[in-house]
C-alpha cells in the first residue's frame, strides 16, 4: 500500500522527501503513521529498482534538498499495479482506497472498469462481521447496540459505494 502511494503520488508530481511523506500520511496515515525509517527505506528501494531517482538540488532557504522523480520505468510499475491489483488491494478497504486515489493513472477506461468491476463483485457477496455457521449475521440479530451500530455503519457505508460504483461502471463503459 506504501509503496502504491509512493508510486501515485510522485507521479502527479517531483517532491522531497518530507512532502512526500505529508501527503503518504494524509492518504494512509489514520491506518499506520509513516515513519523516516519505513519511507526513507522503500525509497531506497525503488531507486535501486529504477522506479525513481532523487536529484540533490539547492534548497530555497536552508540545506539541498533530494528530489524525487518517479522514472518511465516506475510510471510502467505503476500503471501495472492498478491494471491488476492484488485480491487485498480488492477487498481491504484502506488499500481499496490507494488504488482509488490514483486509478486516474490508468489511462485505458475498459481497464479501469475491469478493477472497479472487481471491487463490485466483491461488495456484492454475502458478508457479516460475524456468523452462525454458514449464515451471515445481520444488525437485527444482535440486542448489542455497538454490534448494531457496526452492522448500520458499514451497510450505509457499501450501499453507498455500491452506488458509486454502479454509476462509474455506466459512464466508463457507456
Amino acid at each position: 500500500m506504501l509503496e502504491l502511494a509512493v508510486l501515485g503520488f510522485l507521479h502527479d508530481e517531483e517532491l522531497h522527501g518530507y512532502e512526500l511523506r505529508k501527503k503518504v500520511a494524509a492518504l494512509t496515515g489514520h491506518v499506520r503513521p509513516i515513519a523516516d525509517g519505513t519511507l526513507y527505506p522503500l525509497l531506497k528501494r525503488l531507486e535501486g529498482a529504477n522506479l525513481v531517482v532523487r536529484e540533490t538540488r539547492p534548497g530555497q532557504v536552508a540545506a539541498p534538498r533530494h528530489m524525487l522523480t518517479l522514472t518511465d520505468c516506475g510510471r510502467a510499475e505503476l500503471r501495472a499495479r492498478l491494471a491488476d491489483p492484488g485480491e487485498l488491494f480488492i477487498s481491504d478497504e484502506n488499500r481499496w482506497f490507494t488504488v482509488l486515489a490514483f486509478l486516474r493513472h490508468l489511462d485505458d477506461p475498459e481497464r479501469q472498469a475491469a478493477v472497479l468491476r472487481r471491487r463490485l463483485e466483491f461488495l456484492t457477496q454475502p458478508a457479516s462481521f460475524f456468523w452462525d455457521g454458514d449464515k451471515p449475521l445481520r444488525a437485527d440479530d444482535f440486542d448489542d447496540p455497538f454490534r448494531q451500530g457496526l452492522f448500520t455503519i458499514a451497510t450505509a457505508t457499501s450501499r453507498t459505494e455500491l452506488k458509486w460504483l454502479r454509476e462509474t461502471l455506466a459512464r466508463l463503459e457507456g
